[in-house]
């Protein structure tokens, strides 16, 4: 299994999140700039902390990888700084050669990575099994916990994993109270603070403001102040002058050359994690935010960054998730944000060092704790698991966390392909009897030479004379299962049986003698997925009963599709349902939600009424409790993190809006008293009609169709529940259109204020509106 980089905007060019002709617009990158800053001082001091490198190191990191790779990477709001992925084997390397040949490793990988750049083979390191990348990250996370741990307690931690664990207990009974209460705060703020926004009423509103403040910078800060006005005893941060700095002058030939094959194992694999987490942060940062993404000058930024780092005396880099998530969300549009940041970390280790020495390490220590925990995501564990490579995960995590990096990677990997070779080999081979005496021999998956024991022994179970039906479902025959079959076959109808091979398409693939029939390789399911009754071939023709046509549809899927669903459906069954999206759309019969959004069971949670309406809350004669409870059971039972209303092209809703259905004299009908809910509607498409930023409204029903998504996001903000969840910034809501003719999806661009398509470009769907979505402004 490979991670899956097409979904992002891969580009070979150097365009920037920028408007054409200009680099950026810096009044708008400013302020996202100083919010990465305030998250990224605290983070590279605790780095430096537990790799047991100097604090200033950290600095110079930050610094030169916001500079370098920010004004020189292919992904412009990418940000890059100290890696935690790095932090245990960086730690073992100075604890081993010195914090002078680990500079000198750094400049070593900096180098591998720009040639690896330059050669284009960016791509191709995202050839790794997620679970293996998962695992070698909780692994890092986990060993750098239970290191940190020991420094929130007081305490100094060990250079092994194993041997922190062991001498926990007596940690444990002898805590430093001054620096347990400091790391403990601190613990406390980095969990409650980012949750303020959660609180009922007006205390939500005014946590939420207080909640754009990094937790990070919080939790230090007000760590910091307490050891200060309780003026506790307690180990700081030990910052030397920049005339004391290091700089690594770097360490002779000869002595490298003594430890040569050591070191080189290091370089490559720094360059392996620092380039993954890189390339990985690349990716996602392309599915947040518009924009290409150059994977390979990325990659010679990354190497130009660690080249300087590690001349400088720096920590070696990487481009971080957590930091380029927090610079999307602060608003940033270029490369400005990430290269002033480097900036105004430099500014601040030369301006406000005697500031940052009053730092106690126990508030560090407490923070990247926290870091280590988070990277054990349970949300990758799920995946993994729902994937079938929970095996390779484990193995990772243990490997990493009781022999190392590089061998823990090793053993994952192994365990990963020895999976993926099972599945390869792996088939079943079912016989059954039948009532009228026939025998059915039905096998699915790759029949290869590693099956032919077992398909003998599953043949041979056959009583000889009878009438043998053998079908395959059309995957792969290598020429021993072929050879095995075709002897078979000939052998029972020698002895007066008869045999007939079939794929699931029920056309015989081998004639009696055995040749194969021209025409009959594997095509097409004959129950065909998203396409109308009418045109399955497992349905017979002519019948035009709905309700057999229906209960036909039924017995193809029963046949056809439901054994190769039942084992997630049967997750599913066990663990309830966990869906990240709540999709409300419209229920005309041509919108097969989970055809154009490529999803599967559990994925999303959806709603559909006549004309994709949200009523408005407390508005008489118009409010519809269905609609609500469904919102409301989403956001606050379900936790869904998104809410897509989705139009479409034709609505029969829209329609009847304009001719004014819901005006109609006589007593109301149910269709009437639904229809007020569009009444806002209309009056959007007076006062602000919505538009398609690149092709004309092609009639007065798609005008309205547009513009009712808009209002109805707007109406779906008025929801208690789910102003409370976007005000905190844990929900996105996103409008959507969907045009039948041309099967192409439009999604609603804050930025442009009109429907752009989704293609092969990343589509920016923006912060989650907090106020009205006005489109004439």
């Amino acid at each position: 299994m490979t991670f899956d980089v097409s979904a992002a905007p891969i580009a070979s060019d150097t365009t920037d999140h920028a408007p054409p002709g200009r680099f950026g617009r810096p009044a708008r990158d400013l302020p996202a700039s100083l919010v990465v800053f305030l998250i990224a001082v605290p983070f590279s001091l605790g780095i430096a902390l537990a790799t047991g490198a100097p604090l200033t190191s950290g600095l110079v990191a930050a610094a030169v990888g916001g500079i370098v790779a920010g004004a020189l990477g292919g992904t412009p709001l990418q940000v890059t700084g100290p890696s935690a992925a790095l932090t245990v084997i960086i730690a073992g390397l100075i604890a081993q050669f010195g914090w002078q040949v680990t500079c000198a490793v750094t400049v070593g990988a900096g180098l591998l990575q720009f040639l690896l750049g330059t050669f284009r083979v960016a791509r191709s390191a995202l050839a790794v099994s997620p679970a293996v990348v998962h695992g070698m990250l909780a692994g890092v996370g986990l060993t750098i916990a239970i290191a940190q741990l020991h420094v929130v307690l007081g305490g100094s931690p060990q250079s092994a994993a194993l041997a922190n664990l062991i001498a926990l207990p007596g940690q444990l009974s002898g805590p430093h109270l001054p620096a347990l209460a400091v790391g403990g705060l601190a613990i406390a703020l980095l969990f409650a603070w980012p949750r303020l926004g959660l609180l009922p009423g007006r205390a939500g509103r005014i946590g939420a403001v207080a909640a754009r403040v990094p937790a990070a910078l919080v939790a230090v800060a007000a760590a910091t102040g307490l050891s200060i006005a309780l003026r506790l005893r307690l180990a700081r941060v030990e910052l030397p002058t920049w005339e004391q700095h290091d700089f690594a002058a770097l360490p002779s030939l000869a002595q490298l050359g003594a430890h040569w094959p050591v070191l080189l194992a290091a370089v490559l694999t720094v360059t392996a994690v620092a380039g993954v987490e890189s390339l990985l942060s690349a990716v996602a940062v392309g599915r947040q935010a518009p924009g290409p993404i150059d994977l390979d000058r990325e990659l010679r930024g990354q190497g130009l960054a660690n080249l300087l780092t590690g001349l400088l005396g720096g920590l070696p880099v990487a481009g971080g998730a957590v930091r380029s998530t927090a610079n999307i969300r602060a608003g940033a549009v270029s490369r400005w944000s990430a290269v002033l940041h480097g900036v105004w970390v430099l500014v601040a280790a030369l301006a406000f060092g005697g500031g940052l020495r009053q730092i106690p390490l126990a508030a560090l220590g407490a923070l990247v704790l926290v870091v280590g925990v988070q990277m054990v995501s349970f949300a990758h564990i799920r995946r993994v698991h729902r994937h079938r490579e929970f095996p390779a995960y484990l193995a990772t995590v243990l490997g990493v966390v009781l022999l190392g990096v590089p061998l823990g990677v090793l053993l994952g990997g192994g365990v990963a392909a020895l999976l993926a070779l099972h599945r390869l080999t792996r088939a079943h081979v079912d016989v059954l009897a039948e009532p009228d005496g026939s025998w059915t021999v039905r096998t699915h998956g790759p029949l290869t030479f590693a099956v032919v024991p077992r398909l003998s022994r599953a043949l041979a179970d056959i009583p000889a004379g009878a009438q043998v039906t053998v079908s395959h479902d059309g995957s792969f025959l290598d020429h021993a299962a072929y050879e095995q079959l075709h002897t078979w076959r000939s052998g029972h109808q020698a002895s007066g049986g008869r045999v007939s091979m079939l794929t699931e398409l029920d056309e015989e693939v081998l004639d009696p003698d055995g040749t194969v029939r021209a025409g009959s390789s594997p095509g097409p399911h004959r129950c065909r997925a998203w396409t109308p009754w009418g045109g399955h071939h497992c349905i017979e023709p002519g019948a035009d009963d709905p309700h057999g046509r229906l209960l036909d549809g039924v017995r193809g899927f029963q046949q056809h599709t439901a054994h190769l669903v039942r084992p997630e459906l049967a997750r599913l069954a066990r663990e309830g349902q966990t869906p990240s999206q709540l999709f409300l759309t419209c229920a005309d019969s041509r919108m097969v939600t989970s055809m154009i959004t490529s999803s599967g069971p559990g994925d999303m949670f959806t709603v559909r009424n006549v004309g994709n309406l949200v009523p408005a809350p407390y508005e008489p004669g118009a409010a519809d409790d269905s609609v609500a409870a469904a919102v409301q059971y989403a956001v606050e039972v379900l936790e869904v993190r998104s809410i897509t209303v989705c139009g479409h092209s034709g609505c029969g809703a829209m329609k009847a809006l304009l001719d004014g259905v819901h005006l109609n004299p006589g007593p109301p009908t149910p269709l009437g008293r639904w229809l007020r809910n569009g009444r806002g509607s209309l009056d959007r498409l007076r006062r602000a009609p919505a538009v398609f930023a690149d092709r004309p409204v092609v009639s007065e029903v798609e005008q309205l169709g547009i513009t009712n998504v808009v209002q109805q996001l707007d109406q779906l903000l008025a929801h208690p529940a789910v102003e409370r969840r976007v005000a905190a910034g844990t929900l996105r809501l996103v409008g959507m259109y969907f045009d039948f003719a041309d099967a192409q999806a439009y999604v609603l661009d804050p930025e442009l204020r009109s429907f752009v398509p989704v293609s092969e470009q990343r589509v920016p769907t923006g912060p989650a509106p907090t106020e009205s979505t006005d489109l004439a402004a």
